[in-house]
């Protein structure tokens, strides 16, 4: 496939995808090709994963055909590293992405434990532990950011740690906002060490509203996902316009989930709590000040 209609599929998909990749909407014209070939290899791997999706579509797939195509997804990755063919559907997916990698020096890793996360997304329906949740993070959330500074020029082990901490940050946000729409999908990412000591059991996530138990425990979640936003606080005043607008409206984003969680008095099993239009006008004009 040639490189330019390759690159075509990839910002058609980012443009009109129900889900559009988070750091797209301020990014540089000269970035927007390797931003959308990211985001293809991304967006198609995690609709195998979470929704069943196949070359035409939702297919609501079964466990262990989601898993053959995540490592179908895997080896093309692999072949395309080494210049191999790839399976004709994708070609135009990592067409794009091998130059994008290419030009701009992305390490195979971090795609690879994006793989490795959307794997663990069919495999793995609870965690034990909340050093389990986060190196589920480290996986899927934190190559975003790594590869969004990578794409803009910035690869020193300081920016890395700070947007970890809100990549990862952010994605803990989102499980405790979803608490009851994971429910339904089978998925707890509240620890089960945390649901001990706070006397939580399954049918508490069962119910219709959150139980004192769950809502302290998700009082608990909260108040450590703030303490990793902190952590991050410092990376956009280091950061060039508009990257630093993109990533202060993320970590503005990110807290006001938290925000509406606590408001809701720690219960998302009855009610999922979400940003309203007058909440992304307000932190827009909010992003425009220093964190």
């Amino acid at each position: 496939m040639q490189l330019d209609e390759a690159y075509a599929r990839c910002l058609a998909l980012t443009r009109s995808h129900y889900e559009n990749f988070p750091v797209a909407r301020l990014i540089p014209r000269r970035l927007q090709p390797a931003v959308a070939a990211v985001y293809a290899f991304a967006r198609t791997a995690d609709d195998f994963a979470d929704e069943g999706y196949d070359a035409s579509g939702p297919a609501n797939l079964p466990p262990a055909e989601r898993l053959r195509l995540l490592r179908a997804f895997d080896d093309a990755l692999l072949a395309s590293a080494d210049g191999k063919p790839v399976p004709p559907e994708w070609d135009w997916i990592f067409t794009a992405l091998a130059d994008t990698r290419r030009r701009y020096n992305l390490p195979l890793s971090l795609f690879q434990d994006l793989l490795s996360a959307f794997t663990q997304d069919v495999t793995v329906k609870r965690y034990a532990t909340f050093a389990g949740v986060l190196d589920y993070c480290r996986r899927s959330a934190n190559p975003v950011g790594r590869l969004v500074l990578l794409l803009h020029g910035f690869s020193d082990d300081t920016r890395f740690a700070q947007s970890d901490a809100i990549c990862t940050a952010l994605q803990l946000a989102n499980f405790w906002q979803d608490v009851g729409v994971d429910w339904k999908k089978d998925r707890v990412y509240i620890p089960q060490e945390d649901w001990a000591a706070h006397g939580v059991t399954e049918i508490d996530f069962a119910a219709s509203t959150a139980s004192p138990g769950l809502r302290a425990c998700v009082r608990f979640q909260v108040a450590r996902t703030r303490e990793l936003f902190e952590r991050g606080r410092p990376l956009p005043a280091s950061l060039p316009f508009p990257l630093s607008l993109e990533i202060r409206l993320t970590w503005l984003g990110g807290n006001h989930i938290l925000n509406r969680v606590e408001a809701q008095d720690y219960d998302t099993l009855s009610a999922r709590p979400a940003h309203c239009t007058s909440d992304k006008i307000r932190l827009f004009l909010r992003a425009l000040l220093p964190l």
